[in-house]
């Protein structure tokens, strides 16, 4: 990528429940509450990564773009907000009350189809998975939607030419990995620490937009997505067991005995 040419980066956000509080279900609906969210920690690594790699390259003053996209209800606002702040360059909503209840197939639609309605990004970034449901499948459906090559779990990001490279590290090797652009990367949580946003970043947001997509603008029907367009159905839910006193082993002499045959019992021998 030449640093005269403009880079325009779109970075995947999710709003997500925040992880010091528990989580519940609706036992209507069965979905996850979401009263107290926050942009998905994850996703914090890959607007860090687009940011590091537009800055990398000139910057917003050469002319580069970072983009973030998020798909949720009204308050999924704030988690745009805070990418704003962190430095992206503008923000996109996509808010349709006939999106609730989308699983990772419904949702990856969706999402495809506001790529395409925005055209014109040569990387598409996402987190390694979202912290609510974890299945990390969205990325992949995306990509295979919109016909783009896809880099997964990297953990270092770089752009030679017109093509992205990454490392991906396993358990028992390192992958050197690259895609000709466009293309998809997600990025794992081994990536650099995001930045927290400053002062001069906070009163910046302010003068950033942030657009709002339905689905009428996507030309996408009700029926596509939701609970009606999903693959998937969860038919029941209840609240997980209150966690219950432990075995306490009081040594008497007999403790190592007593423990190894409680283990044994447990089938963890």
């Amino acid at each position: 990528m030449s640093d005269a040419t403009p880079l325009n980066v779109l970075v995947l956000v999710k709003y997500v429940p925040d992880a010091q509080f528990d989580r519940r279900l609706d036992p209507g609906t069965h979905r996850v509450e979401r009263t107290d969210s926050i942009l998905s920690e994850l996703d914090e690594y890959a607007v860090e990564a687009a940011l590091q790699l537009v800055e990398a390259h000139g910057g917003v003053k050469a002319g580069h773009r970072v983009t973030v996209l998020t798909m949720g209800p009204d308050g999924a606002g704030s988690a745009i907000k805070k990418t704003l702040q962190m430095g992206a360059t503008e923000g996109v909503h996509l808010c349709d009350d006939a999106l609730a209840g989308s699983d990772a197939a419904a949702t990856s639609l969706a999402l495809a189809a506001a790529v395409r309605h925005l055209g014109g990004f040569d990387l598409i970034l996402t987190g390694m998975a979202s912290t609510d449901a974890e299945t990390s499948l969205v990325p992949s459906q995306l990509a295979e939607r919109l016909g783009l090559p896809q880099l997964t779990l990297v953990s270092e990001i770089a752009l030679e030419g017109r093509e992205v490279t990454a490392r991906r590290d396993g358990d028992t090797r390192t992958q050197r990995l690259r895609a000709p652009l466009p293309a998809l990367v997600s990025v794992t949580d081994q990536f650099d620490e995001p930045r927290y946003p400053n002062f001069k970043g906070i009163i910046g947001a302010k003068k950033k937009k942030t657009h709002t997509l339905t689905l009428a603008e996507l030309g996408l029907s009700a029926e596509e997505v939701g609970a009606t367009g999903s693959w998937t159905e969860v038919v029941s839910s209840a609240a997980r067991p209150a966690r219950t006193a432990g075995t306490v082993i009081t040594d008497q002499g007999d403790a190592g005995a007593r423990l190894a045959d409680f283990l044994a019992d447990q089938k963890l021998l």
